[in-house]
C-alpha cells in the first residue's frame, strides 16, 4: 500500500508542478522517489507540524495543491486548530495523510498510537475522511483526493495486510461503501475499514456474511448504510479506532433515524493502551485481533438469529 501511496504522489506531481509534498521530518524512504524526481515539489518543514498546516494553507491560497504527511497521532490530531482554522474553515483543497493510524506504531506507546483521529476530525465542517484498505483503495482514495475542491484527511492503517480486491478500482464515488463479499441475506452483515477489513472478509466468508468495504469515512452514503442494514438480520462494524466517534457511531447514526437494528460496534474501548508490545499484541490487548474479533461476532450472529 505504500508503494501505491509514492506512486500516486509522483503522478500527482508530474501531472501538475503546482502540487507540493510537505512533511514533519518523517517518510524519508518512502519519498525516495519523489525528492529524486520533484525536488522542487518537496518541502521538509521539521518538527513543526503546526506551522506546517500554516505553510499548506497559504500555498493553497495562492494555487498550490499541498499535500501534507504525517504520523497521524501528528496529522491530524497534533494540529486539529490548524486544520480547522486555517484549512476547513476556508475550504482549502489541502490532503492530509496520516500514516501508522490505530495501533500501528504500537512499542511507542499512545503518544504516536492514533485512535480517535476519526472522531475528531468528523466534527469539523467541510473536511472529507478517506479510509482506504489496500493498495487499490489507496490507488483510487488518492486519484479521488487530487480531484477534491476539499480538504480531504486519508488515514492509512497497516499498510502490509495484502489486497483485498482483486485489481484496481474504478473511480470512487463519493460516500459509497464496497460489496466484496456478498454472504446469505438471513446472516449479519460486516461494514469495516482500513486495516480491520482484512479480518472482516476472512470472517465473513467463514460464516456466509456480507462484507462491505468503507474506503470514505465522511461523508458516508446514507442509502448504502440502508441496503447494507436492510439486506441483513444485523450489523457488524469493525474498525482499529475508538468505538466513539469513528464508523460505527456514525453507521449507528444513520441506522437509528432509518433502519433500527442491533448493530456491534467492535474498536477500541474509551481507554489507553496498558502495555507495551509489538502491533499483534496491541490488537489482542483491545479485543481486536482476528480470533477476538470471531469471538465477538459468533456471539453477535447467535444473538441476532434468535
Amino acid at each position: 500500500m505504500r508503494d501505491a501511496l509514492s506512486d500516486a504522489l509522483v503522478s500527482m506531481a508530474s501531472r501538475n508542478p503546482r502540487f507540493v509534498l510537505l512533511t514533519g521530518d518523517h517518510g524519508y524512504a518512502l519519498f525516495d522517489v519523489f525528492r529524486a524526481k520533484f525536488p522542487d515539489q518537496f518541502i521538509n518543514a521539521g518538527v513543526a507540524e503546526q506551522n506546517m498546516i500554516g505553510m499548506a494553507a497559504g500555498l493553497a491560497r495562492r494555487g498550490f495543491k499541498p499535500c501534507v504527511y504525517g504520523l497521524a497521532a501528528f496529522i491530524p490530531v497534533r494540529t486539529l486548530e490548524q486544520i480547522k482554522l486555517d484549512v476547513a474553515h476556508e475550504g482549502l483543497p489541502v490532503i492530509f495523510l496520516g500514516d501508522g493510524a490505530g495501533l500501528v506504531y504500537s512499542h511507542l506507546g499512545s503518544s504516536h498510537q492514533s485512535t480517535e483521529d476519526i472522531a475528531c476530525l468528523r466534527a469539523i465542517p467541510s473536511i472529507e475522511i478517506l479510509s482506504p484498505a489496500d493498495r487499490h483503495e489507496m490507488t483510487a482514495c488518492m486519484a479521488y483526493a487530487e480531484s477534491s475542491e476539499a480538504p480531504v484527511y486519508i488515514r492509512i492503517g497497516k499498510a502490509d495486510l495484502g489486497d483485498i480486491h482483486a485489481g484496481p478500482l474504478p473511480s470512487l464515488s463519493v460516500g459509497n461503501l464496497v460489496l466484496i463479499h456478498e454472504g446469505r441475506e438471513d446472516h449479519a452483515a460486516i461494514i469495516a475499514t482500513g486495516a480491520m477489513v482484512k479480518s472482516a472478509l476472512e470472517i465473513g466468508q467463514a460464516l456466509h456474511l456480507s462484507v462491505w468495504s468503507a474506503p470514505f469515512l465522511k461523508p458516508l452514503s446514507q442509502a448504502d448504510v440502508i441496503s447494507a442494514a436492510q439486506g441483513s438480520r444485523g450489523l457488524i462494524v469493525l474498525e482499529e479506532h475508538s468505538v466513539l466517534g469513528g464508523l460505527g457511531a456514525a453507521v449507528a447514526e444513520v441506522t437509528s433515524t432509518h433502519c433500527p437494528l442491533r448493530i456491534l460496534r467492535i474498536g477500541v474501548e474509551d481507554r489507553f493502551s496498558l502495555g507495551c508490545g509489538d502491533y499483534g499484541y496491541l490488537l489482542s490487548e483491545h479485543g481486536i485481533d482476528k480470533a477476538s474479533v470471531l469471538e465477538k461476532v459468533r456471539g453477535f450472529c447467535g444473538l441476532v438469529s434468535e
